[in-house]
């Protein structure tokens, strides 16, 4: 299938899933992407002792904004309850899409 010119991929796959790990320069990520890839760095602007609520904060923000920007898809980050301390889990769910205005639905309504 040939692309479409003007078309551009976006640089990693829509996030699923992410693992937070505190380390002593502050925390880590590594984002699950639906392509099967993974994206890893130091989680921006959270200092090294910000509790862990904080930190969780960060990243959602930032999938959520991920999403948006890169594929046009508003999410949601659910974290799990993680029986080790200094790491969490979490899990990004789409949000049902919104009808444009003026769209019409599949049904016709």
């Amino acid at each position: 299938m040939a692309r479409q010119r003007g078309t551009k991929r976006p640089p990693f796959g829509l996030p699923v899933g992410i693992v937070l790990t505190a380390m002593p320069d502050g925390r880590r990520h590594t984002v699950r992407t639906a392509d099967g890839g993974m994206v890893c760095g130091r989680l921006a602007g959270v200092p090294s002792g910000a509790a862990a609520e904080e930190a969780q904060a960060a990243a959602a923000a930032m999938l959520v904004a991920c999403a948006r920007d890169l594929h046009g898809v508003g999410v949601e980050v659910t974290w799990d309850a993680s029986p080790e301390p200094g790491s969490r889990t979490g899990q990004v769910t789409p949000l049902a899409a919104e009808p444009r205005p003026g769209s019409r639905s599949a049904f016709g309504a």
